[in-house]
């Protein structure tokens, strides 16, 4: 259960991909819930329908949602098509066109949350926490070609939205996501069980601020509390980390060990300051290293070595200066590893 929400009508997209499908889950408990996507993954389809969502078989890339109902109390937005260089007609219809006329849809929805991605700031480094009104970029292109500027293309028609429905709407900037469902960590732990090489952008650390599913959860109605018009930006993550520390903890429980190799056809540092975050729904409250133990556990139990250190022997890596992200994850323990372009 969802505290802070209860005998909602909620509106969900994309309600079987990675990060939504807990959410989803944990709201359905006590709340009215609803899911559109194409549902091409018919057991995660399954699980919703056994947990009581009501799922539509919708295309949000030509959809006009005529045949959706339009009496949401709220709407979470956290579809995403990420296709390549051939495909930005598609995603742009998909990303930022269907959040655009699904608000018009339901407009009378007492608030909208759209999950964004850190994905829409300009790369800069791993020692420069980024911040809301820090310059936009495309520093996903190396692995996704469409995702960042179609990130930032939908929170310009989210924005767009908010203003014209009068629709409190807040645009969640989402860092590294993970937990029992998977993530970027549990691919990397695929890629240490088949001795692949783990890419790593030449800038080190390659630091990230990862967030575990259960903050996720936990944080919806907060971010839903503070909804405005203009639309509420704040980012959404965990405290600050590396890859190579989660990779080397992810070690240290399987007894794997991690390989690297050092290119800049990877996506580097995308580290966030919190300030905002902190001020307006609190911090995350999962240390990683308990967080990855867990998703660990949950996926692959037989992986973990029979003695695993306590989460305190990995030290937090130091302040990034002096002053202080759908697709569904389906693979199990023992699958290959996923190209590169899946790894986020």
């Amino acid at each position: 259960m969802v505290k802070g929400l209860k005998g909602e009508k909620i509106l969900v997209t994309g309600p079987t991909g990675q990060v939504a499908l807990p959410i989803a889950l944990a709201l359905a408990q006590s709340n009215d819930v609803w899911g559109i996507a194409r549902f091409s993954d018919a057991a995660a389809r399954e699980r919703l329908d056994v947990a009581g969502v009501t799922c539509l078989t919708t295309d949000l890339a030509t959809s006009d949602f005529k045949d959706l109902p339009s009496d949401f109390d709220y709407i979470l937005n956290f579809a995403v098509a990420k296709g390549g260089n051939d495909a930005w007609d598609h995603d742009f219809a998909a990303n930022a066109e269907s959040i655009g006329l699904l608000m018009a849809h339901c407009c009378e929805a007492k608030a909208v949350l759209h999950c964004s991605s850190t994905a829409v700031y300009e790369h800069q480094g791993p020692d420069h926490p980024l911040k809301e009104d820090d310059p936009l970029g495309d520093n996903h292109r190396v692995m996704m070609p469409t995702y960042s500027l179609n990130k930032i293309a939908a929170e310009v028609v989210v924005r767009t939205a908010a203003r014209q429905h009068g629709l409190k709407t807040t645009i969640a900037r989402l860092n590294v996501p993970y937990g029992d469902n998977g993530g970027w960590p549990w691919y990397h732990l695929l890629f240490m069980q088949s001795g692949t090489a783990i890419p790593v952008h030449p800038e080190m650390p390659n630091r990230f601020n990862p967030i575990h599913e259960d903050d996720l959860i936990r944080q919806v109605p907060e971010l839903l509390e503070v909804a405005s018009v203009p639309a509420t930006i704040v980012n959404w993550a965990g405290a600050p980390t590396t890859l190579e520390g989660w990779c080397t903890y992810l070690g240290e429980l399987t007894g794997l060990e991690p390989k690297f190799e050092v290119t800049k056809s990877t996506i580097g540092s995308v580290t966030c300051d919190l300030t905002r975050m902190h001020e307006l729904i609190g911090k995350a409250k999962v240390d990683w290293r308990d967080g990855i133990r867990r998703m660990v556990e949950a996926r692959a139990p037989e992986m973990l070595q029979k003695s695993v250190p306590e989460p305190a022997v990995s030290p937090e890596p130091p302040p990034a200066t002096a002053d202080d992200d759908t697709q569904p994850i389906t693979r199990g323990g023992s699958a290959a590893p996923p190209t590169e372009a899946e790894a986020t």
